[in-house]
């Protein structure tokens, strides 16, 4: 199992690291639209879709994405990617911790609206963070990745209080709170370290609330993969990648956070 999970880990870093750098815009949105797509395919599965249904649900996501996003097909305009962006942030901020809290379920036609939020503006933010820079792109990666790590950690040695038991009994609050101070070492050295910025007192406040946001976040879309796997009586969200489990487990928190990470950066004009 751990061989297979090293082994996946390594494959995929290379792969994304390649297509990263190297690949044009319009390969990019293709790769974008792909995992879109699989996850559109695992989550018809959580929401019980038959499989012409997740076929279907599956193509029509990665259609949106391809159509829609600034390089693609249509060569569109970044508003449509930016309205997804702001649909999202709704979404979470506003509409999951209640769904978290009810635990509610999702049927078929519910659960594919809630799909589409889910996996669209995450493809499109893919894309209109890449163009900003790979660099933006993985920085905004990583600090999702730096909260799991500070939660995990911080959780497994002081970890007393329990998150969300019924939804996902590992979590606790004294991770998350390690989670959030992970994320603000991470983004302090970015920001200096890699944009040579100093802010000032106002600036780094305000920095450390918007990263304390996007960890909460990425906590939040986390939690709410759990709650649809709980539900529909699961472990993983799929078997495509050995190991680790579906795509949709290795993306759960970015759903919640890249988008909003891109919102964020429009609303300041340093989104292109």
């Amino acid at each position: 199992m751990l061989r297979a999970r090293v082994l996946t880990a390594l494959v995929l870093v290379t792969l994304f690291a390649a297509l990263l750098f190297l690949a044009s815009s319009f390969q990019w949105v293709l790769f974008a639209a792909l995992v879109a797509a699989i996850g559109a395919w695992e989550w018809g599965a959580l929401i019980r879709l038959a499989a012409p249904g997740r076929t279907a649900f599956a193509l029509a996501v990665a259609a949106i994405v391809v159509s829609v996003s600034p390089s693609g097909l249509l060569d569109a305009a970044a508003w449509p990617a930016q309205l997804s962006f702001a649909l999202s942030a709704l979404f979470w901020l506003l509409l999951v911790p209640f769904w978290l809290r009810g635990r509610w379920a999702v049927g078929a036609a519910s659960g594919i609206l809630v799909g589409v939020v889910l996996l669209v503006p995450t493809a499109l933010a893919l894309v209109l963070l890449r163009e900003s820079g790979p660099w933006v792109l993985l920085a905004m990666m990583a600090a999702v990745w730096v909260a799991d790590i500070g939660a995990f950690f911080v959780g497994r040695r002081f970890g007393r209080v329990k998150l969300a038991p019924s939804i996902s009994p590992g979590k606790s609050r004294e991770g998350a709170y390690g989670a959030i101070l992970a994320v603000w070492v991470y983004g302090a050295l970015v920001l200096t370290a890699g944009f040579k910025l100093s802010p000032g007192v106002v600036g780094w406040l305000a920095f450390g609330a918007v990263l304390a946001l996007l960890t909460v976040v990425s906590i939040m879309g986390d939690l709410f993969e759990s709650l649809a796997k709980r539900q529909a009586g699961v472990k993983d969200s799929g078997k495509i990648l050995p190991g680790h489990g579906g795509v949709l487990d290795r993306i759960d928190s970015l759903t919640a956070a890249l988008p909003l990470a891109a919102l964020l950066l429009a609303l300041m004009g340093l989104l292109r």
